[in-house]
């Protein structure tokens, strides 16, 4: 792979940087203040739609989706998003200033691959102009989710409808109430084989039978507005055609959806683990202890050095597995995409720390934006499948492939 982004990457990088510049820096504060006061729980920041305009006007919209899906795509390959959704990451929520925030970045390539003409135009073009927002209900409290097979929710066909029962918990974004509709994983087909039992159907957020539990906070922060929701769902019934693809294809349909979320995520995590060895360097560079700049400190340097190193590794890294899935597939670059899922949230947690402690007690609150990148990085580690299991698929991947060849 060449190590040099194309004119139009480069263009990109060019403009979007400007935007951060002169519309999400200015009022980052502006918008952690309104997230964190309590009168303001499970409601967007005001000025989210008017930032929105600005980007789509800008024309940095829909920036994530493949150039294989088509008219609904704006053309990028992984490979040229790789270094825009960096940029992005640098500021957690300004992902969604762009349309290219997750849970809705995962159900719309879900709809632009798999969705049916209607389904298409009913629940994805919306989402394409943010003018609505989605969640994906795939994790249960009652059985270890990390296994998909695992999942106990029922999808059962009952004449023209579906009737879903089941109880869903970490479901990203409900509690906004923009979220207008759920793409809910569930068993289908009870003896089919362990891979085709489960079926993905569009449920709309306003369906009776529908409840939330409770919300659950996230390391003391409660994601506001989108939150983390339980869900119970209670003989939830939704037309037949709400169905995606077929019965006994929502294995299939997911681990579609999250291999692309997952680099996404190691994307905006890198951004996140530079801009914090940017504020370590401006710290001790300007701090001074027993009369010497901590910048001074061997110490200090060193842990510059190791975040500097361990940053362009991830960065490398996550370049190949987004070349690989240009080149070869989704499907083809697994062992890549898990690799990255491993090392990016890990270093970026690392180097995360590092600048905490460079920061001494100002690195533990909100006065910068460390601590809060460091919380997502930790949970980025189990989001999206737990490190452990992207270690063991890995292993497995490798131990097949350099056995079966000659040492």
């Amino acid at each position: 792979m060449l190590f040099e982004f194309d004119a139009k990457t480069r263009e990109l990088i060019d403009r979007l940087t400007g935007f951060m510049d002169a519309h999400v820096y200015p009022v980052e504060q502006e918008v952690h203040d309104w997230t964190g006061d309590p009168a303001n729980l499970w409601r967007p920041w005001p000025g989210i739609s008017d930032l929105k305009s600005k980007a789509k006007a800008a024309g940095l919209w829909n920036l994530f989706l493949p150039h294989e899906y088509g008219a609904f795509s704006p053309g990028l390959s992984n490979l040229q998003y790789a270094p825009l959704a960096e940029i992005m990451g640098r500021v957690p929520w300004s992902s969604e200033v762009f349309n290219c925030s997750a849970p809705d970045t995962g159900n719309m390539e879900v709809l632009a691959r798999y969705g049916s003409p209607g389904q298409q135009e009913r629940w994805l073009r919306p989402l394409l102009d943010g003018d609505i927002r989605s969640c994906y209900a795939m994790t249960e409290p009652q059985v270890a989710s990390s296994d998909a097979t695992n999942l106990e929710t029922t999808i059962v066909a009952d004449g023209d409808d579906y009737v879903v029962n089941g109880r869903k918990w970490w479901i990203s974004g409900f509690m906004d109430p923009r979220a207008t509709v759920l793409l809910v994983m569930g068993k289908t087909v009870m003896d089919a084989p362990r891979h085709q039992q489960h079926s993905t159907i569009i449920v709309p957020r306003d369906t009776p039978g529908i409840s939330v539990v409770r919300t659950t906070n996230v390391l003391g922060r409660n994601h506001s507005p989108g939150g983390e929701a339980e869900l119970l769902f209670d003989n939830v019934r939704v037309p037949a055609g709400n169905l995606i693809l077929g019965e006994g294809r929502g294995f299939e349909i997911a681990q579609g959806r999250l291999g692309p979320g997952r680099i996404h995520h190691c994307m905006r995590s890198i951004g996140q683990a530079q801009r914090a060895l940017e504020y370590m360097c401006h710290r001790v560079d300007g701090r001074v202890a027993f009369g010497h700049k901590l910048g001074e400190q061997s110490s200090i340097r060193q842990d510059v050095a190791k975040s500097f190193c361990e940053i362009e590794q991830a960065r490398l890294l996550t370049l190949k597995a987004a070349d690989f899935m240009d080149r070869y597939g989704n499907k083809v670059a697994r062992d890549m995409i898990a690799a990255i899922k491993v090392v990016a949230p890990q270093m970026a947690q690392n180097v995360l720390d590092r600048a905490m402690q460079a920061h001494g007690a100002m690195g533990l609150c909100d006065d910068t934006p460390i601590a809060y990148a460091f919380a997502v990085n930790r949970f980025l580690r189990i989001a999206d499948g737990p490190d452990e299991v992207h270690m063991a698929q890995l292993g497995r991947l490798k131990i097949a492939e350099y056995a079966s060849a000659a040492c």
